[in-house]
């Protein structure tokens, strides 16, 4: 069986330049030294050509990266000490495991670094993973969510999540691989999307199955949905997040969930973005010709990674957000004489 150990590293040891790489590999052995930083052992289980492929991007306190193999392997893995891990399977059909616990579709796995650990990925399997310095997780949890997120996954390596979360985690972390996404960020955009990657993982953290809460009546709740548009609208140059606005209106993230999804039925976030990409796309609209790049107005309204926002404008609108620069407004109509 083909293996291979890599030699241990901090997160410290990765510049802070923002730039994708993908490495490509046809045994077992090459895959493992291609994912630096953690000390591992792939053995290929299956019989065949072995083609691995990863594709990683390196923040200043975070590696994102997705990876893919074609045969079965047995994974020891571990990340290092001053780290920790979360894996987001890229779909929802191939089912890996964590130790003794399977990584379903509705899922994340979840490992403290300094712990050795053993992953069991099927053929065909592809996998989503954060690595982030612990001093920067934790500083998120207490500063930005108040909620803490290391001690649920404390013995079981493994976190239940809402599919809706992952769906959009997914695209995040796929937009931030793409091609597109080489060029380079300032030190403020990177901040930001360190804080997006980790506001999401604690949105597909959030359970449903909370203790109950007394909600409020619901001229309450369509004021506090007002009044969160306001406030995104007032800070629209950068990205409003879920814990400040519930630190805002002084409520807690679960009524604030019930609040919007029964007065919009969409969830905070989602209704947090659409309001920015509506505010994008009415200056795009109202532009004349050289006056304005997408680039600028994606700035104005706090999109600090210009795929992203070209995914989500896309998807909400059914245009890019060129074409929607390049459309010339039609001239008003004549009003009729009385």
């Amino acid at each position: 069986m083909p293996h291979m150990t890599t030699d241990h590293h901090s997160l410290s040891a990765y510049p802070p330049a923002c730039r994708v790489e993908t490495c490509v590999a046809h045994d077992a052995d090459e895959q493992a030294r291609n994912l630096h930083g953690w000390t591992q052992t792939y053995d290929q289980l299956t019989a065949g050509h072995f083609v691995g492929r990863l594709t990683g991007l390196h923040l200043d306190d975070m590696h994102v990266f997705c990876e893919t193999t074609s045969q079965t392997l047995r994974q020891t893995c571990e990340v290092p000490s001053d780290a920790y891990w979360f894996g987001v399977p890229a779909d929802d059909v191939s089912i890996g495991r964590i130790g003794a616990q399977p990584i379903n579709g509705d899922s994340l796995a979840f490992q403290r670094g300094g712990v050795e650990f053993e992953l069991l990925t099927p053929g065909g399997y592809a996998i989503f993973g954060v690595v982030v310095r612990g001093a920067t997780l934790r500083r998120h949890a207490a500063s930005v969510e108040h909620a803490d997120l290391l001690d649920r996954a404390t013995h079981t390596g493994v976190i239940p999540i809402a599919m809706e979360h992952k769906v959009r985690i997914c695209g995040l972390l796929r937009s931030m691989l793409d091609d597109t996404a080489r060029a380079a960020l300032s030190e403020g955009a990177r901040r930001n999307l360190q804080g997006s990657v980790l506001s999401s993982l604690f949105d597909l953290c959030a359970t449903t199955a909370l203790e109950p809460v007394a909600m409020p009546a619901r001229p309450r709740r369509q004021w506090i949905v007002s009044q969160a548009r306001d406030y995104v609208i007032a800070n629209r140059e950068r990205p409003v997040g879920v814990p400040e606005l519930c630190e805002h209106l002084h409520v807690s993230r679960r009524t604030l969930q019930y609040c919007f999804q029964d007065v919009l039925g969409l969830a905070p976030a989602s209704y947090l973005r659409a309001i920015r990409l509506n505010g994008a796309r009415r200056q795009l609209c109202g532009a004349t010709p050289g006056e304005l790049t997408v680039q600028d107005v994606a700035a104005a309204w706090g999109f600090w990674h210009l795929s992203q926002f070209a995914t989500d404008y896309r998807k909400l609108f059914g245009v890019r957000p060129s074409e929607t620069l390049k459309t010339v407004p039609a001239p008003p109509s004549p009003r009729l004489a009385h």
